[in-house]
């Protein structure tokens, strides 16, 4: 019925069909080619536009661990309105740029992006300007994040350091050693002692 164009029409909706299970959900992307994990972008969970962007020396040579608190998330739809809602309470709230966060992680094992890489965030006073902060979206005070959302956090730093933006030495902080505030949640701090480059001191 189409003549010549017939395989051409059913890519196109094959294609469209693809992109729109994606959009909601249904259909997670593979990991990026250089093993980072998958990072669902700014444009793709809707964020607002940032009122102002500092950007960071590279690479940067800490990491902070935090959780944001909120219920946890799994599917795509529901991890969207989780960090669309902390982004909104950041900026008009706390009277915040942007969300705080360079990068949240969720437990279907998507990374989404915060403010992302080499940019300074609003998670840890006095530590912004020189370290990544990474938020687990959920509570994490009795339990852990899932087996994914794990997975995916080691594999974001390892890329951050593939990618020249985290120094290959870099040390990790869970986010009370630095401030008064029970982020990461005992279950998780507990469990990011036992991984690479955590570090009991903070460097001041």
């Amino acid at each position: 019925m189409f003549g010549n164009n017939h395989n051409e029409v059913i890519a196109l909706i094959a294609t469209t069909v693809f992109l729109a299970l994606i959009e909601n959900g249904l259909v997670v992307c593979a990991p990026d080619n250089n093993g980072c994990p998958n990072i669902i972008k700014r444009a793709q969970w809707g964020a607002s536009k940032s009122t102002n962007v500092t950007y960071q020396i590279k690479p940067v040579h800490f990491v902070v661990i935090h959780h944001t608190a909120t219920a946890d998330c799994s599917d795509m739809i529901t991890c969207k309105t989780i960090v669309r809602s902390i982004q909104d309470t950041h900026q008009k709230g706390n009277k915040w740029s942007d969300i705080g966060y360079n990068f949240l992680i969720a437990n279907g094992g998507n990374v989404y992006e915060g403010i992302g890489w080499h940019r300074v965030g609003a998670h840890t006073l006095g530590f912004n300007s020189k370290s990544i902060g990474i938020a687990f979206i959920g509570n994490y005070g009795r339990v852990l994040p899932s087996v994914k959302a794990l997975r995916a956090a080691t594999k974001l730093l390892e890329c951050g350091v593939q990618l020249g933006e985290l120094d290959e030495n870099y040390l990790l902080y869970g986010a009370r050693q630095i401030s008064s505030t029970l982020s990461p949640g005992d279950a998780l701090y507990a469990d990011i002692q036992e991984w690479d480059h955590f570090d009991l001191e903070p460097v001041v």
